[in-house]
């Protein structure tokens, strides 16, 4: 039961990754224009950088990530 709840939030596809990337970035972009309001000028802006750039880093992980298993995955195959 619980290996069945686990499955739920494992990332097995690129669709699956780009859709939590969406996600990842209208939070951040949602965050972002709180900072704009609370800190005007260059440091709300930054602050805005910060926060979309910590979800192109995520991002190009996650999809990293998933050619990495995939990759493993097909020489684990041709291996056995």
């Amino acid at each position: 039961m619980f290996a069945k709840l686990v499955r739920l939030f494992v990332i097995k596809t690129r669709v699956e990754a780009y859709m939590i990337i969406y996600a990842l970035a209208t939070g951040a972009v949602q965050r972002g224009t709180v900072y704009l309001h609370q800190f005007p000028g260059f440091g709300g802006k930054m602050l805005f950088v910060a926060c979309t750039g910590a979800v192109f880093m995520a991002g190009a992980k996650m999809l990293d990530c998933l050619r990495h298993e995939q990759r493993l995955a097909a020489d684990s195959e041709q291996g056995a």
